[in-house]
């Protein structure tokens, strides 16, 4: 096969890899592309991920706020969370992943040492898109890329990338101040829906109205969850008079392309650990002028 100019142009975009080595390694695989970007990640030459757009989110926990705010500690997370972008997002892989010439697992290791403190790398995440834009935004921010609330938000469309982005943020901010359970009704846990629909049975029931009744009294209830917890159906905090699912058509008839609303993820620090006092809606509605 014939390795052109715009393979080698597209390599490099993707690998961050130099013309000759990308040239090589289309030889090396037949040209087929993602082949390629593996031949040169073995060889060392490439770390970058395989999608155009890719950001990871990481939690690492110190037992105090005095740790946290300490720059060397500061500095860990952000070594950390570069790496985690070449992996595919687990605490596994990440723990498994080379800093400085040794497992990021060793490196938190050798940090509790030197700083005195458990610290543990609780959770990961990695958003990526073929085309368009992954959005982010942290909450009770301490320096850049550290905070209370971290959010990735990712858009898949050809359109303006200032534009995708712009409204990518105010979507991550959205996520911050609502917590949804999932994207959209069809990634909710089955689990959580089945709860949901028992209580909306019961609480039915209670009316005394006939089945039939009870049934459309439930259908109705289970909408207006779907409403609260999913993303897609929410109330778009920047503006309410829509939901986010329309505020991500209007951009799409504004650009003239589609766009696709495809994934976020939300880190809270500590969640599910200790109860959450502060009411983090209303500071970002703060944050947001709204």
């Amino acid at each position: 096969m014939s390795i052109t100019a715009a393979m080698v142009k597209e390599l490099r975009e993707k690998s961050g890899a130099g013309m000759m080595d990308c040239k090589t390694a289309l030889n090396e695989s037949g040209g087929d592309m993602e082949a390629a970007v593996d031949w040169l990640r073995t060889k060392g030459l490439a770390k970058a991920a395989k999608k155009a757009g890719r950001v990871a989110a990481v939690e690492l926990n110190s037992e105090t706020d005095f740790v946290a705010r300490n720059e060397g500690f500061q500095e860990l997370v952000a070594k950390v969370t570069k790496i985690a972008v070449g992996t595919d997002g687990s605490v596994e892989a990440v723990a498994a992943a080379d800093l400085d010439g040794k497992p990021v697992s060793d490196a938190i290791t050798d940090a509790i040492a030197t700083i005195g403190e458990n610290m543990t790398l609780r959770r990961s995440a990695v958003l990526a898109v073929n085309e368009g834009v992954v959005s982010t935004y942290v909450h009770g921010k301490v320096v850049d890329g550290l905070g209370k609330i971290g959010v990735l938000v990712a858009l898949e469309s050809s359109g303006d990338k200032d534009k995708l982005n712009a409204l990518g943020r105010q979507i991550a901010m959205h996520v911050a101040a609502t917590s949804p359970l999932a994207l959209s009704t069809d990634e909710l846990d089955p689990a959580v829906v089945e709860r949901e629909k028992t209580v909306f049975s019961e609480q039915a029931r209670e009316s005394g109205k006939p089945e039939n009744i009870i049934e459309k009294m439930v259908e109705g209830r289970l909408r207006k969850f779907y409403e609260e917890v999913t993303l897609v159906k929410q109330a778009f905090v920047i503006n309410p008079d829509q939901t986010v699912e329309q505020a991500v058509e209007a951009l799409a008839k504004e650009l003239g392309t589609e766009v696709k609303l495809s994934g976020f993820v939300r880190f809270a620090l500590g969640e599910g650990i200790e109860k959450e006092e502060q009411d983090f809606a209303a500071e970002v509605a703060a944050a947001t002028g709204q």
